[in-house]
């Protein structure tokens, strides 16, 4: 029967679309896109349904909205589609290791090997004599683009280095460190600032800087305080809420593995 003559192609195509649901799934998860994702599904299920039920004004309605609706997601889900394509872009080859692992490809997820430990110790150390601090952890996408802005280094993820970079008279504590994976890459970096609005008056160029570049890539960030000594952690351009630097540790090897 024809609709049992099932091509090898046919498997793959629906494999493929599996994968980049499950990915745009990932990507929007925990972000109000979420919602709006939910919406167009719903509503396009109801446009299948008038189809089937041969409704044709309503179908015809739902039909244009639907076809208006394509540019509007380019705006609503830019962020998302910015990130998408710089990972595919990316000339980081560490970074579409950890894109395939969201597949779950291999049963085991490899060692986190960013020192957490050591970062979470130095903020910490830093938060209780008030000196601030700024720390970039590469995700999937690539930060050369801001690594060029600040000066190069090649060092190994531990408390006394974090500290001593960001000692306030070290000649390296002004601007942000870029850390990928175990390495310290970058130092005195400038990042883009953010000039959303909703942003608290309190906050300053720090989480503003930090802001800026989580919402321009998949990067996370730890800022420490020089006013209050607090300890923010920022994820897709959004403060993520935790209670001590226990649940902080949890947040962070979930968001890094």
């Amino acid at each position: 029967m024809d609709f049992l003559d099932i091509r090898i192609i046919d498997i793959v195509d629906i494999v493929l679309v599996a994968f980049l649901l499950y990915y745009l799934y990932n990507l929007v998860k925990g972000t109000v896109a979420i919602n709006i994702l939910v919406g167009i599904i719903i509503v396009y299920a109801i446009y299948v349904v008038t189809q089937l039920l041969e409704m044709e004004l309503l179908s015809k309605i739902l039909g244009g909205f639907l076809g208006v609706g394509m540019f509007a997601l380019v705006v609503v889900f830019q962020p998302e589609i910015r990130k998408f394509l710089l990972m595919l872009g990316s000339t980081n080859f560490n970074a579409r290791r950890r894109f395939l692992k969201q597949f779950k490809f291999s049963g085991n997820d490899s060692t986190l090997k960013t020192n957490l430990d050591g970062i979470i110790a130095a903020c910490k150390k830093m938060s209780a004599s008030h000196t601030g601090a700024l720390i970039v952890l590469q995700r999937n996408n690539s930060l050369d683009f801001v690594k060029n802005t600040g000066d190069e280094m090649n060092l190994e993820v531990n408390q006394p280095i974090i500290e001593s970079i960001f000692f306030k008279n070290s000649p390296l504590h002004d601007g942000a460190m870029i850390i990928e994976e175990n390495r310290i890459t970058a130092t005195r970096v400038i990042l883009p600032v953010s000039n959303d609005k909703k942003i608290p008056l309190r906050f300053g160029l720090r989480h503003r800087a930090a802001v800026g570049i989580t919402e321009k890539t998949d990067a996370v960030c730890l800022v420490v305080s020089e006013e209050n000594g607090q300890i923010s952690y920022l994820k897709d351009g959004d403060f993520v809420l935790f209670e001590d630097t226990e649940e902080l540790m949890k947040i962070l090897k979930k968001d890094l593995s």
